[in-house]
């Protein structure tokens, strides 16, 4: 069902070790699901690849219009997946792709690349991004809470090495540079203040906030990659 409605990631996730941290950031509501679907899209190689163009227009407002594209997409599919579980008799909590709630901590209702985590689509990387073995960060996640009894994954392991090109390429230098611990808090490696503050930056100079040269830098989304172009 995910997949006829275009997704391309799927997973389940047991979310037993993450229950503190979800009634930190969500409340006691949603700590007491067992489990969580976590749902993904791709984004377009074409369009990540310009990331690097920083203070292209064109390449900015391209990368927006696939943002809020996917995010649309995402929720319309977690939505559609949450009736369906509903209908099966379960409880569904669906959480939308991109959703600030605690502007002081910059945190939403759950952070989508937890869940994923823990679903085994892939590991947290330097840049706090989900990093698929496929696509690296160039994916985009959704999730849904629910009380279904559904088969879990388990998390991957990291397999970012040495490597720290996302944290070299940070314009504001907001990533420590450590590497992804679950015991740890997301300031050991990443400061979000200083993110959201250059993306005001760009807002006022550029009109348009986003950034994404961590998403575009990332080997992980470039070394599996293949098209007709490349096999002639």
């Amino acid at each position: 069902m995910a997949k006829e409605q275009g997704i391309d990631f799927f997973g389940v996730a047991d979310l037993a070790i993450a229950e503190s941290f979800i009634q930190d950031q969500g409340g006691d509501y949603l700590s007491k699901f067992p489990k969580a679907v976590s749902v993904g899209i791709r984004l377009l190689d074409a369009v990540v690849d310009q990331l690097h163009m920083h203070n292209d227009r064109g390449a900015v407002f391209a990368y927006r219009g696939l943002y809020n594209s996917v995010n649309s997409r995402l929720d319309h599919a977690a939505l559609f997946l949450a009736r369906r579980i509903q209908e099966e008799g379960y409880q569904a909590y669906p959480v939308p792709a991109s959703q600030t709630v605690d502007s002081d901590r910059l945190t939403g209702v759950v952070s989508h690349k937890l869940a994923a985590n823990l679903a085994g689509l892939g590991w947290i990387g330097r840049s706090c991004l989900l990093i698929t073995p496929n696509c690296g960060p160039r994916a985009r996640f959704a999730t849904v809470f629910t009380d279904a009894p559904l088969k879990t994954g388990f998390p991957m392991k990291n397999n970012c090495g040495d490597c720290k090109a996302c944290v070299t390429i940070c314009p504001v230098k907001a990533f420590t540079g450590a590497s992804f611990k679950p015991s740890e808090p997301r300031e050991a490696r990443f400061n979000a203040h200083l993110c959201q503050n250059y993306m005001k930056k760009r807002q006022r100079e550029l009109g348009e906030e986003l950034c994404g040269l961590c998403v575009y830098v990332c080997p992980h989304g470039h070394h599996r990659r293949t098209s007709k172009h490349s096999r002639q």
